[in-house]
């Protein structure tokens, strides 16, 4: 007996032909590509909630930062981010 199961869910008309052809694009059918779509989005959530964790375990253990330090990492990020995006470009 497969362990794999069906389910069903409502979904735009579009999105439904946005899939279809993006399916086609690559070769692979529609189920392929939501299976693949829900293991990533689960793979996300796994991840968004072992941070959480380790923020809270962070907390209890006294290991916090304040408003100033925050804003001045994503300060940071910010900054750094156009020079990460030129050095991925693909050369021609």
């Amino acid at each position: 007996m497969s362990a794999d199961r069906i389910v069903s869910f409502r979904i735009a008309r579009e999105k439904v032909s946005a899939l279809d052809s993006l399916a086609r694009s690559v070769d692979r059918d529609r189920t392929f590509l939501l299976n693949e779509a829900v293991e990533t989005y689960l793979a996300r959530q796994r991840r968004f909630v072992e941070l959480v964790e380790e923020g809270l375990k962070a907390s209890e253990r006294g290991e916090l930062i304040d408003d100033e330090e925050v804003g001045a990492r994503i300060d940071s990020w910010i900054r750094k981010a156009p020079a990460e995006k030129k050095r991925t470009r693909a050369r021609v």
